[in-house]
């Protein structure tokens, strides 16, 4: 077995750098296998569910413990070919995993640095049909939509339709590939994530839609962390080459400094950035990265070199602010306990995940933080954030509270214990939604399904292996 181990890890081994062109949905799961038999210290490769035609939503999780998470490790993602037709993404998080895995094996700082710090998580294709039914017009081709026809950015539930009392769908009759980040939002504490499109140069960020109420504000609609949301878009921007300078695409209006609040630009209804940061607490952008929707092949390489930066970049934010986690009056981490910043009234409140941790992206600053949790004492701090990017870190501050005395306890909902114990067991996470039955929204409720991860982790390492022989055996034929 060793034998055939050493064998498959020299066999699949790239000995060259990713060939810029666009690659079908078999050549990227190809890919994806060589890099994870070939990487497994620093890789893991694991599916979060099937399309509607029963391809593999396949990611890659890159970091020093890329099977797991680690407590103090922020998770990042990136998202690319939501929409079937818009493709470049697909091209950008391919070389940016091959980037990294040359960087690392090189011994380069950034990327060393980076995967040291933080676990990354690349899903370059998450509508793998409609790519299949697309064509290569810049802006009108087909494959924008599912196989069923839906638009994948339209399908998730909406923050802003329980507020004006509209049912929503069962979690069952949505779209697979929705259904799948659905289920991966449970798995992963997500901090930070970009989602990749193109059709337009901007990068767009939350609100997408709004309620008509306090959160319109000159025609934006804004959210308690806007201040961070402009930052982000605008590190992507400034980072970019051109991306900054507002330039103007054949059909859409130019943006100042490249960058959009989602509303201002047009409103939509069940888009995913929402959703990701009402429910799962991730701050999500949308990136537009390029003015056709398919550019020609041999633009290829011109337009990674324009990216990268802004790409890297992007995925360092996620040390912007504080971390930590959050125990007990008996020294024991915590999990729900809420985690609130002056000034900024979240829809669902952040709360501490399985492991008693918590993470707010914010820009330096003084900031005063109330954490509360039933059976102890409201506990008020003013910290001094600084900038954590440049050092690859967060501040670091873990929140210590005092039980109230027995007699003066009034009834609470039960507590919920962290687990200290098996902190980095991959079992998934508290999610802010009531994904069992039709609901007004939003509904934040924290809920736990410790089978799906590992039912779903179990199954993964089963498809990987049989892809290891799948692709062995289409190389040796």
């Amino acid at each position: 077995m060793s034998s055939l181990l050493l064998f498959l890890f020299l066999f699949l081994t790239p000995s060259s750098p990713l060939e810029f062109r666009y690659h079908n949905n078999r050549e990227i799961q190809q890919y994806l296998v060589e890099i994870n038999a070939s990487n497994p210290d620093i890789s893991h490769l694991y599916s979060i569910g099937p399309s509607v035609r029963g391809q593999e939503l396949w990611v890659l999780a890159l970091g020093l413990s890329p099977h797991r998470h680690t407590v103090g490790i922020p998770e990042f993602k990136y998202v690319a070919n939501m929409h079937g037709n818009e493709v470049l993404g697909r091209v950008l998080l391919l070389q940016l995993i091959d980037d990294f895995v040359r960087g690392y094996r090189n011994n380069e700082g950034w990327s060393v640095k980076l995967l040291n710090s933080t676990r990354i998580h690349i899903l370059p294709t998450m509508n793998p049909d409609g790519f299949d039914e697309s064509d290569t017009d810049c802006l009108f081709s087909q494959g924008r939509a599912n196989y069923n026809g839906v638009d994948l950015n339209r399908n998730f539930p909406d923050a802003f339709a329980g507020l004006r009392k509209q049912p929503q769908l069962e979690e069952s009759r949505r779209e697979a590939e929705v259904r799948a980040v659905i289920g991966w939002l449970r798995m992963e504490s997500f901090v930070l994530s970009a989602n990749l499109h193109g059709g337009a140069l901007v990068a767009s960020y939350p609100y997408d839609n709004s309620n008509g109420g306090s959160e319109l504000v000159g025609g934006a609609s804004v959210s308690p962390d806007d201040d961070v949301f402009n930052h982000l878009a605008k590190v992507y921007s400034h980072n970019h080459a051109s991306m900054h300078s507002g330039e103007q695409c054949r059909d859409s209006r130019p943006f100042l400094e490249g960058v959009t609040n989602g509303y201002l630009w047009y409103p939509i209804s069940g888009g995913m950035q929402d959703y990701n940061y009402v429910w799962a607490q991730c701050l999500e952008l949308t990136l537009e990265v390029s003015c056709c929707k398919f550019p020609p092949q041999n633009q290829l390489p011109a337009l990674w070199t324009e990216n990268r930066k802004s790409l890297l970049a992007f995925i360092m934010q996620i040390h912007l602010g504080v971390k930590g986690r959050v125990f007990d009056g008996s020294d024991v981490p915590v999990q729900n306990a809420v985690v609130e910043v002056k000034g900024r009234s979240n829809m669902c409140p952040f709360r501490t995940d399985k492991h008693g941790e918590y993470y707010r992206l914010l820009l330096p600053g003084e900031y005063v933080f109330t954490v509360t949790y039933p059976g102890h004492k409201v506990l008020t701090e003013t910290l001094n954030v600084p900038h954590g990017p440049d050092q690859y870190s967060a501040m670091k501050h873990d929140f210590m509270l005092r039980q109230i005395p027995a007699t003066t306890v009034s009834p609470q909902a039960n507590p919920t214990k962290a687990n200290p114990t098996r902190a980095n067991t991959p079992e998934a996470i508290p999610i802010k939604a009531n994904s069992t039955e039709a609901n007004l929204t939003p509904s934040c409720n924290y809920t736990l399904n410790l089978e799906a991860g590992a039912s779903r982790s179990s199954w993964t390492g089963l498809c990987v292996s049989l892809g290891l022989v799948v692709v062995l055996l289409s190389l040796v034929s």
